[in-house]
């Protein structure tokens, strides 16, 4: 028999025939135990420090106004050390042991499908607000307790090929991430994409030093040697910091005149803080938060000013509001479901739209398409191009693109409203190349007259680089 969190409910209710005693602790108590493994310690923790941050704000502004079904929320917070092995270890405890009724949690791309297996196990929801590899959410590994609410490495991966494509005098290109998950997925993201938007461009290297590498000096003369136009990085928190450190005495970012993208949130204030005068000025990098920018809506205004106060940070940190959206999902689909039941609240998550510090955020259950805006950003530290989270759950490839035919239609329209809402979309090449494949005429007109309406509008005063993923449940 498997051991689990059920089967052991299962043991006391065959022994406890008869008796009221089933209730657990968190429900005994009034609360709501959310259990949270995150990397505390170690170069991860640079982001899951702040993260754990947003989830507290978040917890103690729910509870304040009252709690959700009558209850308070209680967080039970473990150190993950960025190690799969270390997350399960800690996801276990907290199911078996601390009897919490959901997980939200993970950063790394090692530790979020590590962990998802214990969720399935277990049949309970398991929020993933950072962890991008595809591999969490892709069909084989998919099931319904498991959600994702960041951008995937197929996102990441296309936009940064969608950025470096347009440097018309770029002809050689380089990459270096970690040997893992995510490093492995996002690279062949970018070079697959890059390849279809640039045939031109030659990949001349790929490094890949393991995760935690400490000196990076090898893999950075080696990648010199090729003398590459450009550099895609996929490093990220401390690694990014210690790779930048060791890079930029080395010439590294100069020889290519500073035509790197980093992809691993580089552009965070975390990273530019860490870094001070060492950060590596005029490269290109992603951050999942900013605390300005045009057009920035009234409910973004005020998370930043709650965020500043609660952080005591100014600019405050930009990774709280991975974790601070992750558990607005979850509360609003308990209240949906009016119950804390996984399955429920599974079912609940779907098609869910929520009031985001930014905009609202929806989990889609038919396949949907959705392009990435981009800001230019300038301050005395960085010039980053900063990637807004998108907040997609289960996302994945469509095995199949013929199936997302009968769906063309409305992605039409969606994307119609979204460019009324000034997000200047560019969608018309994915709905065409899928109406192609589905071989239908009147879709491909529709796809070509979409692409014309999405033209970024003059005086919108954004860069906007287009990307396109698919997702279904």
């Amino acid at each position: 028999m498997q051991l689990n969190r059920r089967s052991l409910v299962g043991a006391a209710a065959t022994s406890l025939a008869g008796l009221t005693l089933l209730a657990t602790p968190a429900l005994a108590q009034g609360t709501i135990k959310v259990g949270v493994p995150m990397p505390l310690s170690g170069p991860a923790a640079l982001f899951g420090e702040p993260a754990v941050k947003g989830m507290r704000m978040y917890v103690e502004e729910i509870n304040k106004a009252g709690g959700v079904l009558g209850k308070k929320i209680e967080l039970v917070v473990r150190d993950s050390k960025a190690s799969a092995d270390e997350a399960v270890r800690v996801s276990r405890e907290l199911i078996l042991k601390e009897n919490v009724e959901f997980l939200v949690g993970t950063l790394t791309s090692a530790e979020g499908p590590a962990v998802s297996t214990i969720a399935k196990e277990n049949k309970i929801i398991l929020i993933a607000p950072i962890p991008k590899t595809d591999q969490l959410t892709v069909p084989k590994n998919l099931h319904p307790y498991v959600f994702r609410t960041a951008a995937n490495t197929t996102m990441e991966g296309r936009s940064v090929a969608e950025i470096i494509a347009t440097w018309k005098d770029v002809k050689k290109v380089a990459t270096i991430a970690h040997d893992y998950a995510y490093g492995q997925d996002v690279a062949k993201s970018f070079a697959d994409h890059l390849k279809k938007l640039r045939p031109d461009i030659e990949v001349v290297d790929m490094q890949w030093p393991k995760l935690g590498e400490a000196d990076y000096t090898p893999f950075i003369n080696a990648q010199m040697a090729k003398k590459p136009d450009a550099v895609f990085s996929a490093m990220w928190g401390g690694h990014f910091v210690t790779w930048a450190k060791q890079a930029k005495p080395l010439g590294f970012f100069d020889a290519v005149q500073n035509r790197v993208v980093n992809g691993g949130e580089g552009g965070s204030v975390e990273a530019t803080r860490a870094l001070g005068a060492d950060y590596p000025f005029g490269i290109w990098s992603n951050s999942y938060d900013l605390a300005s920018y045009e057009g920035m809506p009234a409910s973004h205004k005020d998370y930043i000013e709650r965020v500043k106060a609660y952080t005591k940070e100014d600019p405050p940190s930009t990774w709280p509001i991975t974790t601070y959206v992750g558990m607005q999902f979850l509360v609003e689909a308990i209240k949906k479901a009016n119950s804390i039941d996984s399955d429920k609240v599974a079912k609940a998550l779907l098609d869910l739209t929520i009031d985001a510090p930014f905009a609202k955020q929806t989990q889609r259950r038919q396949p949907v398409f959705h392009v990435r805006r981009h800001h230019v950003v300038r301050d005395a530290l960085h010039e980053a191009v900063a990637f807004e989270p998108l907040q997609r759950l289960r996302q994945h490839a469509l095995a199949d693109a013929a199936d997302a035919a009968p769906e063309l239609g409305k992605a039409v329209r969606a994307g119609l409203q979204h460019h009324q809402h000034e997000h200047a979309p560019a969608a018309g090449e994915v709905l065409e190349h899928l109406a192609r494949r589905a071989g239908r005429r009147e879709q491909v007109a529709a796809a070509q007259a979409l692409r014309e309406l999405a033209r970024p509008r003059r005086g919108i005063g954004l860069l906007t680089y287009r990307h396109v993923c698919t997702s279904e449940k």
